[in-house]
């Protein structure tokens, strides 16, 4: 038979709001599996060019889908935020940085930093400036 005590109890997930700063954490956890599964991407191109005119002309048809575009595009943001995040990390190992308003802050130019390196990726492969 359990007993009542008089211990409070943890918020559900429902009430309890995630700071910015853990949802940062959590997204470079998963931008570091996502750059994991993306180098499976890059060892099929290269084993495609490597395997004659066939195989890249296959990998060439492959590429062309819009979801494999999309998880190219995945990719590419995954590595600059993963990138962002670990320049993030190099301040904090020089011992700075820890104010709670100047964590949130980096974590929004960090988020900035990533979707514009994205977009500059994007203009530069479209239109090869």
């Amino acid at each position: 038979m359990a007993t009542k005590t008089n211990r409070p109890t943890s918020p559900h997930l429902q009430v309890y709001r995630l700071p910015l700063t853990g949802i940062i954490s959590i997204t470079h956890r998963m931008t570091g599996v996502m750059l994991t599964a993306g180098l499976i991407l890059f060892v099929y191109v290269v084993s495609a060019l490597a395997g004659g005119a066939d195989c890249y002309a296959a990998m060439q048809t492959v590429m062309n889908l819009w979801l494999v575009k999309l998880v190219c595009w995945g990719f590419i943001y995954a590595l600059f935020f993963h990138l962002c995040h670990g320049v993030r990390h190099l301040i904090w190992d020089a011992g700075s940085s820890f104010e709670a308003a100047t964590l949130n802050r980096y974590a929004m130019i960090e988020l900035a930093a990533s979707l514009v390196l994205t977009l500059m990726t994007l203009i530069w492969g479209i239109y090869g400036l």
